[in-house]
């Protein structure tokens, strides 16, 4: 079992920053893709949207919103995805989850499987 474990959200300012984290522990075998997903207000689970994601090359996704004013990174020593998100605007309010495609021991095998974090809420007003 793999827990995901987020942080970082809160009320902001129009134009301000706020840098989300999650990191990830328990079976893992290896960490491939992260991501940070949102669900606006008012939205369902399944219209989550990506924001931004990460391979375990280093390579980035953006959705183009949120391109020039979000980083996403990560740090494998600590299984963490991070997402800085600075110039925040009303329209990037919603509750924010990490996605990680990962790794884990199963007996003498790897299977490879994806968790989604608890959810943290970013709320940016006036």
């Amino acid at each position: 079992q793999v827990q995901l474990v987020e942080s970082g959200g809160g009320l902001v300012q129009i134009g301000g920053s706020l840098r989300l984290s999650c990191a990830a522990s328990g079976n893992i075998f290896s960490i491939n893709d992260m991501g940070w997903y949102r669900q606006a207000p008012e939205k369902q689970r399944e219209q989550r949207e990506l924001v931004a994601s990460i391979t375990n090359g280093d390579s980035t996704t953006y959705m183009d919103s949120v391109k020039g004013r979000f980083t996403i990174s990560r740090d494998n020593a600590k299984n963490t995805v991070y997402l800085q998100m600075n110039s925040l605007k009303p329209e990037d309010t919603g509750v924010y989850y990490c996605n990680v495609k990962y790794g884990s021991w199963w007996y003498a095998a790897v299977r490879y499987l994806e968790g989604w974090g608890q959810g943290t809420l970013v709320t940016v007003s006036s």
